[in-house]
């Protein structure tokens, strides 16, 4: 027969083990640019369309933008809107691009608790919705803000 301590360790394995609520692979709309599925699909590769559209995260150390360090603007893949300034890029070790300011109006951001006992922040392009990254709170100041980006997410434009 089974202890209440055992009933107790069963129910908190399952809650904690559990799937969390499900929420949208990409940020509630209305967007100002809007595009079938199947219109996503054929601008972008699986990885991008994985990231953009579902949520996922492309590997640490893949992305071709964690070298690049001219003066320019990152624009979203997804409907070309400027999001990041060069000069508020850094590298934070993490393996991917890393901003510690955003350009005004860029971005929308929502709560992520995909992983258990962490609330994470969300950010995605204001314009398309877009799945850019995450913002943390573990950044160099001014802001003290890391937005940790998906290099896959963004197209960099160099300064004239």
């Amino acid at each position: 027969m089974p202890t209440r301590r055992h009933l107790l360790t069963t129910a908190l394995a399952v809650a904690l083990l559990r799937p969390g609520p499900a929420r949208a692979a990409i940020a509630p709309g209305p967007f100002e640019v809007t595009r079938t599925e199947a219109e996503w699909r054929a601008m972008l590769t699986e990885t991008q369309f994985a990231v953009m559209r579902e949520g996922a995260t492309e590997r640490a150390y893949t992305s071709d933008l964690l070298g690049e360090e001219r003066p320019g603007l990152y624009h979203c893949r997804g409907c070309d809107l400027p999001l990041y300034d060069a000069a508020a890029k850094y590298d934070s070790g993490t393996g991917w691009p890393s901003f510690r300011d955003v350009l005004p109006d860029a971005i929308g951001t929502m709560e992520d608790r995909q992983l258990i006992f962490i609330l994470r922040t969300e950010c995605h392009c204001r314009r398309c919705g877009s799945h850019l990254g995450h913002i943390f709170d573990d950044g160099p100041e001014p802001t003290g803000l890391r937005h940790c980006l998906n290099g896959v997410s963004l197209v960099f434009r160099p300064a004239a």
